[in-house]
């Protein structure tokens, strides 16, 4: 597992969002050998897709060729509610990108039939051989997209029931009400993301990650109560964080 610690969130986004961008451009990606990339939601990722859009705009970087697969998404909200994670990636991304339509992937969480939804997505990511980056975010307490605190090292794509502290730390996006919070989503597994991926890359930002980096990098390896740990058992991880989250001191 590699680190890479930058001083500023915004220099931590500028370096992973270039990473990215280098990836996508090395591969050359056609329409028969597109370039298949994972990604998540929340605060984040934002700093890196208003990079990516910048670099689009620029004719820098073309996501015709590119597939996405996103990491979760609620269940019970419709794409068009502001805090669904479909509204998110379109509002945040896929709106200013060249990305067509039917090269997004997204859990549905409006399908009638939840266990079919997970099934076909596994199936979907499978269809493409596998995912060159995944791109993805870190909880608080060591949760990969909503794998939380139990999930095991065979998890795949499935229905999660959302922890108090994480339905806690979502109602910020809810009016503060805890009512108004989902209580279970789609998620992919540890699995799903270990297993399908050529490559990881984290972006950790702000002091309230140091205790969750601390055990992603330094704890016990595989370790089911913070599920970050099952990172460790990958061939190909690189941490991008800021100062803040790795627990240093910036300098004035």
């Amino acid at each position: 597992m590699k680190q890479a610690t930058f001083s500023s969130p915004d220099d931590a986004s500028t370096y992973l969002a270039e990473y990215i961008i280098n990836k996508i451009n090395s591969f050359k990606p056609t329409a028969s050998k597109p370039f298949v990339l994972g990604l998540p939601t929340g605060s984040s990722p934002e700093g890196i897709y208003a990079r990516l859009i910048s670099a689009y705009k620029d004719g820098r970087i073309s996501f015709r060729n590119v597939i996405t697969f996103n990491m979760d998404e609620y269940l019970g909200l419709p794409p068009t509610n502001d805090q669904s994670y479909h509204y998110f990636m379109y509002n945040k991304l896929f709106n200013h990108i060249d990305i067509p339509r039917e090269n997004i992937h997204i859990l549905n969480g409006l399908a009638k039939d939840i266990k079919k939804e997970c099934v076909d997505y596994e199936k979907a990511i499978k269809s493409y051989g596998r995912i060159h980056l995944f791109l993805g975010g870190l909880g608080p307490e060591g949760h990969l997209a909503f794998n939380e605190a139990g999930s095991t090292r065979d998890s795949k794509t499935r229905e999660v029931f959302l922890v108090e502290s994480t339905i806690k730390a979502n109602s910020r996006f809810f009016d503060n009400d805890l009512n108004k919070v989902p209580k279970s989503a789609l998620s992919v597994g540890i699995s799903t993301i270990l297993d399908n991926s050529d490559e990881i890359v984290l972006i950790v930002l702000g002091e309230n990650k140091k205790f969750a980096l601390d055990k992603t990098i330094n704890g016990t390896k595989n370790d089911a109560r913070f599920p970050s740990s099952y990172l460790q058992d990958h061939s190909s991880v690189l941490v991008v964080c800021d100062n803040a989250a790795a627990g240093l001191k910036s300098k004035l």
